[in-house]
């Protein structure tokens, strides 16, 4: 570009160098006084608009790689230019306009696209690699907190979901509503004085445990204080479950939470060690250190079952539950829809906290509900917009704001049009769709 924009500056000094040579040639040569007059002043126009062309230049050249908005004033320059030689050029007049309405149409988008608030471009910043071992325990803290809410400060957000998708289930601050799962508030001195100390939990005696799941693993025992507690309670949720937050159905010997080590969550121990540190920092406790917090996740862990860390995954695509290429039952699954809704044809899907989604008989009856004051006019609509905006109506007796209203922006649009689709075709009554 530099190098064009040189050449144009050279020939238009030649330009301008022959049109003075034209205006002395013709001063000399012609001897009809107006004839020569009038040739004299078309030079003199001549000389004036290649001028103003070798200034434009000169100016978008200088202004090009600035950062002012001076580029559209070379347009206006030849804009006008074209127009002054029109005048006087009737031979080339229709041609001179056309190219400067050209011109003045280049300089108008130019000029607005200059004055809108401009970005500056360039790479992104190369993406650092977390080193969680090396962290203060503030630090850690912090990434704990992305990890569950998806940001430093969002704690206190009802809603707000991380790559953990711990408040879908769980509340943790006193009066937030999580009727899923027990409320976190208070767990560090929780999970020693009183879950330790249940007899229903069987410390050091697991065959003794009345629960789904005896161990974690084979072997791996039970917690032997509260962190490793907190640490079994994530690898292994049905080896204890909290009374009245058991699968319905159940008698409370098998918990609805999956373990966070193992998809959809999958997360890896450096990841769950900054959880369980926000827990305790949050709270203003000490927190164990980050190698005691992973020897308790080994303890319950197999090492063939560590996932790694995904440090070299896009961050786009950690933040979504579902990107749309998985079968919809395991869409649901992934974004934890099964802990709350009984879902025919979606295998676990037994909840109890939200309404059936028998979507294809229900939808068209809540559209004509006279409190219905959403904008759906199909069944399809009704789903889309009761997923992304759940406050808009809401099901009795079932409160509002219990579901979480991100599943717009954590799940892909490919994920939400498999839920759709499947949820359209539910009908009460009628066998459930296919899984495709």
């Amino acid at each position: 570009m530099g190098n064009l924009i040189n050449e144009a500056l050279s020939m238009g000094w030649m330009i301008l160098a022959t049109l003075v040579g034209l205006l002395i040639y013709f001063q000399v040569s012609i001897h009809d006084p107006a004839a020569k007059k009038r040739a004299v002043f078309k030079t003199f126009i001549g000389i004036l608009a290649a001028f103003l062309i070798l200034v434009a230049v000169a100016n978008y050249k200088n202004n090009f790689y600035g950062e002012n908005r001076l580029l559209p004033v070379s347009l206006v320059m030849i804009t006008a230019t074209t127009f002054v030689m029109a005048l006087y050029f009737t031979n080339l007049a229709a041609l001179l306009k056309i190219g400067g309405f050209m011109f003045f149409v280049a300089a108008f988008l130019s000029g607005y696209g200059n004055w809108l608030p401009q970005v500056e471009g360039g790479f992104p910043p190369k993406e650092e690699k977390l080193d969680f071992s090396s962290m203060t325990p503030q630090q850690l803290a912090d990434e704990g907190e992305k990890i569950i809410f998806g940001g430093i400060g969002q704690n206190k957000v009802q809603g707000a979901i991380g790559k953990g998708q711990c408040p879908l289930c769980h509340a943790f601050h006193a009066g937030m509503l999580g009727e899923r799962a027990p409320n976190l508030l208070g767990l560090p001195e929780r999970a020693g004085k009183e879950r330790l100390e249940d007899p229903k939990y069987s410390k050091g005696n697991p065959a003794k445990r009345e629960y789904a799941d005896k161990e974690a693993f084979p072997g791996s025992g039970t917690a032997d204080n509260g962190q490793e507690y907190i640490a079994e309670s994530h690898a292994c949720p049905s080896c204890y479950v909290v009374a009245g937050y058991g699968v319905k159905g159940t008698n409370d010997k098998e918990s609805p939470m999956p373990k966070i080590h193992k998809p959809p969550i999958s997360l890896s121990l450096p990841e769950l060690a900054a959880v369980d540190t926000w827990l305790y920092v949050r709270e203003g406790r000490d927190a164990p250190s980050f190698e005691d917090i992973t020897k308790s996740y080994e303890k319950f862990i197999p090492e063939a079952d560590r996932p790694k860390m995904q440090e070299d995954a896009p961050k786009a695509a950690s933040a979504l539950m579902a990107d749309g290429s998985e079968p919809v039952d395991q869409i649901f699954a992934k974004a934890q829809c099964v802990a709350c809704h009984t879902i025919p044809g979606i295998p676990g899907a037994t909840g109890t906290i939200g309404p059936k989604l028998e979507e294809g008989t229900n939808a068209p009856l809540r559209i004509k509900d006279k409190e219905y004051k959403g904008m759906a006019k199909s069944t399809p609509e009704y789903i889309m917009e009761s997923i992304v905006e759940p406050s808009t109506y809401v099901v009795k007796p079932f409160p509002d704001n219990t579901m979480p209203k991100v599943f717009g922006q954590k799940l892909s649009a490919g994920a939400l049009k498999k839920i759709v689709d499947y949820l359209s075709q539910v009908k009460a009554g009628a066998p459930p769709p296919k899984i495709s």
